[in-house]
């Protein structure tokens, strides 16, 4: 089942801001936006059911890790407070967004220790080149997601 994660301009270009204004160290943040069942048709052209999340708002926080150019952490009151926000405001929590300064665009070792946000996406964007990738938590481990930009 293949799954897509659809950004906003605005919300992407909010992603890449912030990793160029936090670099050389990590940022992070939550997204919001909505979940949909869609038909995602693959490069031989079959058509297949899948699931996309459409990005629509970003929601900055303060990296709290105690070594913030080499992983990220929000404090569990702040995201708390965040994803409480974007649930008030008839959003749904999509997932979470990082940097990785210096690459790559996959999750690291750390990043899947920590994850604990089953069928949620983990999103990491690469402040230089601007690139950004997406990750689906599956509980064990992460799926790549199709990224677009509209």
């Amino acid at each position: 089942m293949a799954t897509v994660i659809d950004f906003s301009t605005d919300a992407y270009e909010t992603i890449v801001s912030h990793a160029r204004e936090g670099n050389p160290d990590e940022i992070c943040g939550v997204l919001g936006g909505e979940r949909m069942e869609v038909e995602h048709t693959d490069d031989e052209g079959y058509v297949e059911p899948g699931r996309a999340s459409r990005v629509r708002s970003v929601h900055r926080a303060a990296n709290v890790a105690r070594n913030p150019r080499h992983t990220y952490l929000i404090d569990p009151e702040e995201q708390l407070a965040i994803m409480e926000d974007v649930e008030e405001s008839g959003a749904e929590v999509l997932g979470f967004y990082h940097s990785h300064p210096t690459g790559p665009a996959q999750p690291s070792g750390i990043d899947e220790r920590r994850a604990t946000w089953e069928g949620y996406s983990y999103v990491i964007c690469l402040p230089s080149v601007p690139f950004v990738e997406s990750w689906r938590w599956d509980g064990e481990t992460f799926t790549q997601e199709i990224v677009s930009v509209r």
